[in-house]
C-alpha cells in the first residue's frame, strides 16, 4: 500500500471518510482542506444506477454553471463566411475552415472547446481519430454542433461544461475552484444533479444517484449522502 503523504494524513483528519455528508457540509470540508499553492479545481463524480453498455443508458450532454468554472477556456469555431464573422464577435478565440483543419492535422491543438456549424462536420470528420480520443470533436449532443456559433461560444465562455458516463457508469465534472463560495459551489453541484436527474434514461433501475463524492485537485474524497443530492438538499 502507498504510504500518504503529511499532507494528505492531515486533510484525512479533518473528516470521517465513512460518513455521507450534506452537500455543503462535504463543499465545506473540501475548501477547508484545500492547502495546494495553486487555485485547485473542485471536481464532482458521480455513479449512476445505468448500463452503458447499452446505447439507450448511455448519458451525454451539456450545463451552463451559473458561476463558471473558474477556468479560462480557449474556444475555436470552425466556420464559413457570415458564421464565422459572428464566432469572433461572440469572443471566439479561434475562427477558421480548412486552415485550421490543415492546422490540426499537423499537430496543433492549444484550445479546450471546439464548435462547428454543421455544414463544417463534413471536413472536419477528417479530424476525428485527433479530436475523439482527446473529447474535442463537436457534437450535436453537447450543443456544439450549431448553426447559433455566437450562443455557443457565449455559454461556454461563461461556463458551459460537457458530461457522459464513463464505462463504470460515472459521470465526472469540475463545479468550480476552492476560491469560490461554497453557496457559489453548491449552486453548481445543484446544477449539474439536476440535469442528471432530467435526463434519467428511462430504462436505468433501482437507486439512480450510487455513490456522489466531491475533491478538489489535490485532496481526497468526501461523500455526500445520495438521497440528499437527490431530494437538492441545499442544508
Amino acid at each position: 500500500m502507498a504510504k500518504k503523504s503529511k499532507r494528505i494524513q492531515e486533510q484525512l483528519k479533518q473528516f470521517d471518510r465513512q460518513t455521507q455528508y450534506s452537500p455543503k457540509e462535504a463543499l465545506e470540508i473540501v475548501k477547508n482542506m484545500a492547502s495546494a499553492k495553486f487555485d485547485e479545481t473542485v471536481e464532482l463524480a458521480v455513479k449512476l444506477g445505468v448500463n452503458p453498455k447499452h446505447a439507450d443508458q448511455q448519458l451525454r450532454g451539456a450545463v451552463v454553471l451559473p458561476h463558471g468554472t473558474g477556468k479560462s477556456v480557449k474556444v475555436l469555431v470552425f466556420a464559413k463566411g457570415e458564421k464565422a464573422a459572428e464566432a469572433e464577435k461572440a469572443g471566439a478565440d479561434y475562427v477558421g475552415d480548412a486552415d485550421l483543419i490543415e492546422k490540426i492535422q499537423g499537430g496543433w491543438l492549444d484550445f479546450d472547446v471546439a464548435v462547428a456549424t454543421p455544414d463544417m462536420m463534413g471536413a472536419v470528420g477528417k479530424l476525428g481519430r485527433i479530436l475523439g480520443p482527446k473529447g474535442l470533436m463537436p457534437n450535436p449532443k453537447t450543443g456544439t454542433v450549431t448553426m447559433d456559433v455566437a450562443r455557443a461560444v457565449k455559454e461556454i465562455k461563461a461556463g458551459k461544461i460537457e458530461y457522459r458516463t464513463e464505462r463504470a457508469g460515472i459521470v465526472h465534472v469540475p463545479i468550480g475552484k476552492v476560491s469560490f463560495a461554497v453557496e457559489q459551489l453548491l449552486e453548481n453541484f445543484m446544477t449539474v444533479i439536476e440535469t442528471l436527474i432530467k435526463v434519467k434514461p428511462a430504462a436505468a433501475k433501482g437507486q439512480y444517484l450510487r455513490s456522489v463524492t466531491v475533491s478538489s485537485t489535490m485532496g481526497p474524497g468526501v461523500k455526500i449522502n445520495p438521497a440528499r443530492a437527490m431530494a437538492l438538499d441545499r442544508e
